[in-house]
């Protein structure tokens, strides 16, 4: 399928490694010309190796002025396509309460994608189809009792994502967010090797895998999602193929959560 995209471009917050390297990889694939962001210079100029079209942006996330000072990067050239894809998660509890842990979660994976998202609209405007694409979880919607601060916000970032469609209403941008369930990196196949360990299973990652797809992150196809997968949808929401889908979270989590919706 010709998805269109030849000549667009796009910018893919967090892209320096993992997810949203294969996000703008997939992106690339299409033709689309990619700001690559990432916060370590050297890390995000690797990372654009062998990537057609793919250009660091080096810069920060977390303060009006941090905006201000990408903006100044990219200057007067358009864009088309935002992809919130920076976010991470951090290990907590409910109790003892820790403030700025909470505090943290939410600047992460919440206003780094408010403020870029605001600050970029009038670019986004300008586009014949502009698309913000934001990297949600599946634990937003099957949250887990450990780190209660992590799914808080991403639940905040789902939210974020039908009051921005409604605040667009009317315009050709259309937002979408995209929740993934558990996605095979480097850090998750270590994460659930290293628990096999801790448990006396078999370590090697076919085993690993399945026994983690059945007991400790269960889902309907036995395994985890594959980074290219999920660049796949991301792809797909970018392109004008899905130009009538607006102010929803698509799952793709292989059945992992049983709901109708």
């Amino acid at each position: 399928m010709d998805l269109q995209l030849r000549g667009r471009s796009a910018l893919v917050t967090g892209a320096y490694r993992g997810t949203g390297r294969a996000i703008a990889e997939g992106l690339a694939r299409e033709g689309v010309q990619v700001w690559l962001h990432g916060f370590d210079r050297s890390a995000t100029e690797a990372a654009c190796q062998g990537i057609e079209n793919a250009r660091p942006l080096v810069n920060a996330l977390d303060s009006d002025e941090a905006i201000a000072e990408l903006l100044a990067t990219l200057g007067e050239q358009g864009l088309d396509i935002l992809v919130n894809n920076y976010g991470r998660a951090s290990r907590g509890q409910l109790t003892p309460f820790k403030l700025d842990a909470w505090l943290e979660m939410y600047e992460v994976n919440v206003l780094s994608a408010a403020r870029l998202s605001s600050a970029l609209l009038p670019k986004l405007e300008a586009s014949k189809a502009g698309r913000i694409i934001h990297l949600g979880t599946i634990g937003a919607l099957k949250p887990a009792a450990e780190n209660p601060h992590y799914y808080a916000a991403k639940g905040a970032l789902a939210t974020l994502t039908v009051s921005m469609a409604q605040a667009l209403a009317g315009t050709r941008i259309r937002v979408n967010l995209v929740a993934p369930g558990i996605i095979r990196t480097e850090e998750v196949v270590e994460m659930l090797t290293r628990r096999a360990r801790q448990e006396g299973l078999a370590t090697d990652w076919a085993s690993v895998e399945a026994h983690a797809t059945r007991h400790w992150y269960p889902n309907l196809l036995g395994r985890l999602a594959e980074r290219e997968e999920v660049a796949d949808l991301v792809t797909f929401l970018a392109s004008d193929r899905a130009a009538f889908l607006h102010g929803q979270l698509l799952r793709i989590d292989g059945g992992a959560i049983p709901i109708v919706s």
